[in-house]
């Protein structure tokens, strides 16, 4: 596993592999830039109807208001990292396809060309990546802050590493086998996927790293299929 992480991190000297790493960020920022856009009107527009039913002349009108700006400013932060994997699920059709294909034209080049996924199929697993990411997290909230570090810690990744092994898996091996097949082989190779997932999950919660953690996911988890549809002996194409 750390080999494929590792190719995949060295992938980045490819400038068109580079290219689509600059189209996720482009991406990245956009998405997020209009979530953070969105929040601070409602944040503001909430701090100045609390403001206004306490007394807009009162002082207590104007500390609510700071204080709702502080407390909306640190709810922001943590709904954006606890959100980040999912809005990456979402966004991913962009690019994975083109990672995939980068991946494969450099270290699998026996493989036969891929038959892809349909787009409406993969815009379908990002949706379902990303609301069952936000659901899950946001039952798992309270567990997350009741905790002490390091269980909190453990069972974030725990929760995401399985969320993300489990989709990527399936959208980049559903390129080459059948669902079934493709679920077939996850559940046989459960802990490989999980173990997988858990290293996506870190990489997205990483400072500066998490910028390029989309494509970087794509391209290692490309290596996992691999080296799992290989050692199952299953076909490099769909079966007609």
């Amino acid at each position: 596993m750390l080999v494929g992480l590792l190719k995949a991190i060295g992938q980045l000297s490819d400038p068109r592999f580079r290219g689509l790493v600059w189209r996720a960020l482009a991406i990245s920022v956009v998405t997020f830039a209009g979530l953070w856009a969105l929040a601070w009107w409602g944040i503001d527009a909430g701090g100045d109807s609390l403001a206004a039913w306490l007394g807009a002349e009162s002082w207590w009108g104007w500390a609510v208001e700071i204080l709702v700006a502080l407390g909306g400013l640190a709810g922001v932060l943590v709904a954006s990292f606890l959100i980040f994997p999912a809005v990456m699920g979402l966004t991913q059709q962009f690019y994975l396809e083109d990672a995939a294909a980068r991946v494969e034209a450099r270290h699998y080049p026996d493989l036969p060309p891929a038959e892809g996924q349909p787009i409406l199929e993969g815009v379908k697993d990002g949706v379902d990546l990303a609301l069952a990411t936000i659901v899950v997290n946001v039952i798992a909230l309270p567990i997350y802050l009741l905790l002490f570090p390091p269980l909190n810690v453990f069972v974030f990744y725990g929760v995401n590493g399985y969320l993300l092994g489990r989709e990527y898996f399936e959208v980049v091996a559903v390129r080459r086998l059948h669902r079934s097949r493709v679920r077939a082989l996850r559940r046989a190779y459960q802990g490989r996927v999980v173990a997988a997932g858990v290293v996506i999950a870190v990489l997205m919660t990483l400072p500066v790293v998490n910028l390029l953690a989309p494509v970087i996911a794509a391209a290692f988890m490309v290596h996992v299929v691999e080296r799992i549809r290989r050692r199952a002996g299953a076909p490099a194409v769909r079966a007609a």
